[in-house]
């Protein structure tokens, strides 16, 4: 009997949290086996921040490739590698607008003296909440932003 491959069955998912976490289990029961990790607090912090990193930049691959659940649903290579370069593109360009975009308000007076080291750290570029990822966008291609690059 032949089994019909469906379309589904051809889909390619996106790296996800959970592959980065089987990743960090195995790492941690080796840390954790040889006493590294409980006796380093140092070390355990380093550990959670990587991992936020880690969710928050699939959490934002999750929000631009909202299409299709997030999977790339062709087996074509060409095709699969078109799709994460515009992928990449795209985090780049987000990522580099908010920055000038938290930069600018960093400059705005009052901010940098209420800001506090563990405020600065906490700051990062990958946010989305400013952005609509449905309906309907015009672009003035003559008209720049009015951030200072």
């Amino acid at each position: 009997m032949m089994l019909k491959k469906t379309a589904a069955s051809k889909r390619t998912t996106l790296p996800r949290a959970s592959d980065y976490a089987k990743t960090f289990l195995k790492d941690w029961e080796r840390l954790s086996r040889s006493g590294r990790y409980l006796n380093s607090e140092e070390l355990r912090r380093e550990i959670h921040v990587g991992l936020n990193v880690v969710e928050s930049w699939n959490s934002t691959n999750g929000f631009i490739y909202y299409g299709k659940r997030g999977e790339i649903s062709t087996n074509r290579k060409d095709n699969q590698e078109m799709g994460l370069l515009c992928l990449h593109l795209l985090q780049a360009s987000m990522v580099y607008i908010n920055t000038l975009m938290i930069q600018q308000v960093l400059e705005e007076s009052g901010w940098s003296e209420r800001m506090t080291p563990r405020d600065l750290a906490a700051l990062s570029p990958l946010i989305t909440q400013h952005i609509n990822p449905y309906g309907r966008f015009e672009l003035d291609m003559e008209t720049r932003l009015p951030i200072a690059a």
